[in-house]
């Protein structure tokens, strides 16, 4: 008699059900550690906005640790944390140490410092003291002592008035240094234009075998009246910005760093003042969110370790949108001729394993390839035709926003290609059919029929490749990103979108801040925060194809589909 219990048995256990438990394990471990990792990047990134209080530290009687010999100095905790090893010729265990951030570069020479917890006698944390936000050598804490305005008054760091004055004097100059920047960028920047506009028309008359009447006009009194005319004008504008940079001097606030030394700042380097250690909670709330906003809207400073990153923001936009653009067609078309057109054999057989094979070609080839096409070939071959009058300076020739775009999508076709080619696949045969017995053409039915129902997978492959190549930096650094760049790819000048201009990119300021940057230890909050902008950007931008792509879904969703 037969001992196999029935499939229906009570007692009977479906074969791999410990499997599932396995499976959801695994998948449980994977969404807790993406969480992690974006709950990190997302706490230090924020983290950098919010201001932290300022200690004065005490140190003991005969301790070494101080700055330039005094045993008190000021700074925001960092961290607390084990030492890595031990005091040379102790045998007691590591103790604890803590990292400030003390400020105050120009005079210190470093912005950080760590500090034993057994040298510390006591840390307090004093009103007073003042955090400073400067154009150079990054933040400054001190106690302010007196203020000088530019009418000779002087007003005492205790009188009511002393804060007032002091923002309002500081609005006033960050006023000065935007209109300098108008200035120096806008208005000189486009005779600087203008002249070189006449330079190379000068170049292209000079450079006729015959020229005429008209011409020698032209070479001999117009173009030497009109530099003439520019040049006054520079001259105008050139003292009226001096002239501002002067007045950024006049006023200034006298101070005590916390080591007990003088010192005296211009108001015109000063971007902004508050007390830490004096700040409510609501007060907090709208430094984060004035900090937060202006991180987004300015442009860096300090080898990239203050200020904004508007321009990698836009740049990374403006190229993710070209390369989108670009990737698009190229991929659905030879998607469409790969699926609905060439004959299925050996040859197409061939060219989808190349095809799969691109998508895992390292990024970097795919940079050198542009820079030796795109580039050189390319760009040099448009300068020869059309801006021959520029070189050898190039203008195509040489990296730019159009040829990292280009790159990209090089790179990314191969992930829109296979996608479109799923999504054309998965239209079922007899929506095709019933087209065709309508009296359509093939190509009336993939246009009218195929593509309609195909477009929600096509949005995914697009999406993919918006999520790779907007998180690429190898290739960028070969085809036209740089450090800083001193204009935007789009602007008030004609004509307007200048495909030809180097541009910043997140994913390269990130890699800039953590691995080129001077002060590495100054630059890791920077790092944070511009990670968590790169991935906000992405999510934005595929967020916003997926809604596109749901929206189609239901716009195309039949019973047939």
């Amino acid at each position: 008699m037969s001992t196999k219990k029935p499939f229906f048995s009570s007692t009977y256990k479906p074969v791999g059900e410990s499997w599932v438990w396995v499976t959801s394990m695994g998948l449980a471990i994977g969404l807790v550690m993406i969480l992690f990792l974006l709950g990190m990047i997302v706490y230090n990134g924020l983290e950098v906005f919010w201001p932290k209080p300022v200690a004065r530290v005490e140190l003991r009687e005969g301790s070494e640790a101080g700055i330039r010999g005094s045993t008190t100095f000021a700074g925001e905790i960092i961290k607390k944390q084990i030492k890595k090893v031990a005091a040379v010729g102790s045998d007691a265990p590591p103790g604890q140490e803590y990292q400030f951030y003390v400020g105050n570069k120009d005079a210190y020479g470093f912005t950080f410092k760590y500090i034993d917890a057994d040298q510390i006698a006591e840390i307090t944390y004093p009103q007073p003291l003042m955090v400073a936000e400067r154009m150079e050598y990054g933040r400054a804490i001190f106690e302010p002592v007196e203020l000088r305005q530019a009418d000779g008054a002087v007003i005492a760091a205790d009188h009511p008035d002393f804060r007032p004055t002091l923002d309002r004097l500081i609005t006033e100059a960050g006023e000065r240094r935007r209109v300098i920047r108008k200035i120096e960028r806008d208005r000189i920047g486009d005779i600087n234009r203008q002249l070189e506009s006449i330079r190379l028309r000068k170049r292209s008359l000079e450079a006729k075998a015959a020229p005429s009447a008209a011409d020698a006009h032209q070479l001999n009194e117009v173009f030497p009246s009109r530099v003439a005319e520019l040049q006054q004008q520079f001259g105008v504008l050139a003292a009226e910005a001096r002239e501002l940079r002067e007045l950024q001097e006049v006023a200034k606030l006298q101070v005590k760093t916390p080591d007990g030394s003088d010192r005296t700042y211009a108001i015109g380097s000063l971007i902004e003042v508050n007390r830490p250690n004096d700040l409510g909670a609501f007060e907090k709330v709208g430094i984060f969110f004035h900090r937060f906003w202006t991180f987004l809207s300015d442009e860096p400073r300090e080898a990239n370790t203050e200020g904004g990153i508007f321009p990698a923001i836009f740049g990374t936009f403006v190229m993710t949108l070209l390369m989108s653009m670009a990737v698009t067609p190229f991929g659905v078309l030879a998607a469409i001729y790969l699926r609905e057109y060439a004959k299925q054999g050996p040859f197409v057989r061939a060219v989808r394993i190349a095809v799969n094979n691109l998508a895992g070609v390292p990024s970097i080839v795919f940079g050198v390839f542009g820079l030796g096409f795109f580039v050189y070939f390319l760009g040099g071959t448009i300068d020869q035709l059309f801006y021959s009058l520029s070189l050898p300076t190039p203008t195509f020739g040489t990296g730019g926003v159009l040829w990292a775009s280009m790159t990209l999508a090089l790179m990314t076709v191969p992930v829109v290609i296979v996608a479109t080619e799923e999504a054309l696949s998965a239209v079922s045969r007899g929506t095709r059919e019933g087209s065709l017995a309508c009296g359509a053409s093939k190509w009336q039915t993939i246009q009218r029929i195929v593509l309609p129902a195909s477009l929600p997978g096509i949005l995914t492959g697009l999406i993919l490749a918006m999520a790779r190549g907007a998180g690429e930096v190898a290739p960028l650094m070969l085809v036209g990103v740089v450090k800083l760049a001193p204009t935007l790819p789009l602007d008030t000048i004609y004509p307007f979108f200048h495909l030809e201009r180097k541009f910043m990119h997140l994913g390269f300021h990130i890699y800039d801040l953590g691995f080129q940057s001077p002060d590495s230890e100054a630059a890791k909050p920077m790092v944070f925060a511009t990670t968590f902008l790169l991935i906000l950007l992405v999510v934005c931008l595929n967020l916003g194809a997926i809604l596109i792509r749901n929206h189609l879904r239901k716009k195309y969703k039949t019973a047939t589909f």
